[in-house]
C-alpha cells in the first residue's frame, strides 16, 4: 500500500512539474520570437488580444485603417517601465499577415521615402511577419531610442474579406499614396498606468 500512495504521489509530481516547464517553455518562446526585426533593442509578440487590455488607458489610440475605407482595428501607444509599447489590435473581422513599424523625431527626412515621398515600407526599422492569422502584434521599443516628440508610421498588411495594406491613422506623408503616420508625444503618457502582471 505504501508503495503504491509514494508511487501515485511520484507519478503526480511528475506531472505537475512537466506541465509547469511546458508552460514556461511557451511563454519564454513567445518573448524570444523576434520575427524579422531589423533591430535587437526590440521585442515583437504576437497573440491572440491576450495582452493590450493590461493597460487601464492607452496613452494613444488609432484607428488602424485597411484599404483606406475599412477601420481594421486600433494601433496603440502606451508605456511601461523603460519601454515604449506599440501594439497592433485587429478588430473580429480582420488578421495580421505583417506589419511594418518606423519611428522618427518627426524631421521631413525621418521616414524612408522615395523621390516622390512614399514610404517604403521594405526599408522600415522594425518589421515582422506573422503566419497564424494573429489578432494583436506588440512592439517593444526601449526608451532610450525615442525622443520625447516623435513620429511613428504604423503599416500593416491585413485579411479580412480580402487582403488589405493599413495604416495607423494620422497625417499623410504628401505623396501620390495614402500611407500615413501619427505624431506622439511622450507627455501624454504620463498617467499611463500598467496593471498587469
Amino acid at each position: 500500500m505504501k508503495k503504491t500512495t509514494i508511487l501515485l504521489i511520484l507519478s503526480l509530481v511528475l506531472i505537475f512539474v512537466s506541465c509547469n516547464i511546458e508552460g514556461v517553455e511557451n511563454e519564454t518562446s513567445i518573448f524570444q520570437k523576434k520575427g524579422e526585426a531589423k533591430n535587437d533593442n526590440i521585442a515583437i509578440i504576437e497573440g491572440d488580444n491576450t495582452t493590450s487590455n493590461d493597460f487601464a488607458e492607452h496613452c494613444k489610440t488609432v484607428n488602424l485603417t485597411a484599404g483606406q475605407n475599412h477601420i481594421a482595428g486600433t494601433v496603440t501607444m502606451d508605456i511601461e517601465g523603460d519601454n515604449l509599447i506599440i501594439t497592433y489590435t485587429t478588430n473580429s473581422d480582420w488578421v495580421i499577415d505583417a506589419t511594418h513599424l518606423h519611428l522618427t523625431n518627426c524631421e521631413k527626412d525621418g521616414f524612408p521615402t522615395t523621390v516622390s515621398n512614399n514610404p517604403k515600407i521594405g526599408n522600415f526599422e522594425y518589421s515582422s511577419t506573422h503566419e497564424d492569422a494573429v489578432t494583436e502584434v506588440i512592439y517593444i521599443i526601449n526608451l532610450n531610442d525615442v525622443t520625447d516628440e516623435f513620429c511613428f508610421a504604423a503599416h500593416a498588411e491585413v485579411n479580412g474579406s480580402t487582403s488589405e495594406t493599413a495604416w495607423a491613422e494620422g497625417g499623410g506623408f504628401g505623396g501620390n499614396s495614402w500611407a500615413m503616420y501619427v505624431e506622439a508625444d511622450l507627455f501624454d503618457c504620463e498617467d499611463d498606468i500598467f496593471i498587469g502582471g
